[in-house]
């Protein structure tokens, strides 16, 4: 079984902080809490206004799950 990885947004609507999966980068999504609509951007990268490029997506992607994956490594040692 694989562990999702998830960055924190903040939604633009109700202001409620948001665990997105890394795979939603880029991408649309709804709030789970008042169905506002925003784009999946992880801040650390951008601000949020800020659109983003696949590549850069890509890049942010990758080192959200190498980083999942150090910090599950010292875990199970």
């Amino acid at each position: 079984m694989s562990k999702s990885t998830y960055f924190v947004q903040e939604c633009p609507t109700c202001g409620r902080t948001l665990e997105i999966r890394v795979e939603y980068l880029g991408k649309r999504v709804a709030c789970r809490h008042c169905r506002g609509e925003l784009v999946a951007s992880d801040p650390a990268v951008a601000p949020a206004s800020a659109s983003l490029t696949s590549s850069a997506l890509l890049r942010r992607a990758n080192e959200l799950l190498e980083l999942s994956a150090q910090r599950s490594a010292t875990t199970q040692s």
